[in-house]
């Protein structure tokens, strides 16, 4: 545990050395504002829901994420510093673990920074700030599970920029998986039970229940079961490398 929270800490300390984190984050909230109130039409709306806020997140996330994370692997393939990081007297297993935790939080303290659109819906209207809660916990979520998948990509190549066209690829695959247009044009040649399985596997259908409110143990696990899946596969890549 002591190896994870140093490598963690050392992790997120990098981001904010340069200044690739700050523009990161302007423009996550730039486009998290456009999203919400423009795109959106967050006060045309006339209620206090944070609907459109949360709707764009598996979108936003889909190019942001893995922008943040396509550099955890792929830039120690290509300094040459893999080696010299997994000689340590450390488990690759605790490298892992520390290097995803501190790109999670990063992203965790992007999110936390979103704090002045629920402050404006409290301030227009009485949303269900529990409602609020559960949506902001399954973003996070959301962001781990792209977060993880980027960090596989990121392991089997030296390259950023080809490690964040895969997880981008990779991410949308699970969000075309359960998206509306795409399970309704299943229907007409797939059997309803074909695309109810299908449908299981994005990242749109259960991160559906958080928006509305509804922390369920069944979403809390897909979320989990991907994270821990990417991270798994991640240290299979990274033995073989």
């Amino acid at each position: 545990m002591r190896n994870i929270r140093t490598i963690a800490k050392r992790e997120l300390g990098s981001y904010f050395t340069s200044p690739v984190a700050y523009v990161f984050l302007v423009i996550f909230l730039l486009l998290t504002g456009f999203f919400t109130f423009t795109a959106g039409q967050f006060f045309e709306r006339g209620e206090a829901s944070l609907a459109a806020f949360f709707g764009w997140h598996p979108w936003l996330y889909l190019v942001l994420v893995p922008a943040a994370g396509m550099r955890l692997w792929a830039e120690e393939r290509r300094a040459g510093t893999i080696e010299l990081l997994l000689t340590m007297p450390i488990t690759p297993w605790e490298a892992i673990a520390g290097k995803f935790l501190a790109s999670w939080i990063f992203l965790g303290i992007a999110l936390a920074l979103t704090f002045p659109v629920v402050v404006t819906a409290n301030v227009l209207g009485s949303p269900d700030n529990g409602m609020l809660f559960a949506g902001y916990l399954g973003s996070l979520f959301l962001a781990g599970a792209y977060l993880a998948v980027t960090c596989l990509t990121s392991a089997m190549t030296r390259n950023q920029v080809v490690a964040f066209i895969l997880s981008v690829v990779a991410c949308l695959f699970l969000i075309l998986a359960g998206f509306n247009p795409v399970t309704d044009l299943m229907v007409r040649w797939a059997s309803p039970a074909f695309v109810d399985t299908v449908a299981a596997f994005s990242v749109v259908t259960h991160f559906d229940g958080f928006q509305k409110g509804v922390i369920d143990s069944r979403d809390l696990a897909y979320f989990l079961s991907v994270i821990g899946f990417a991270l798994f596969a991640t240290s299979i890549v990274l033995r073989n490398r």
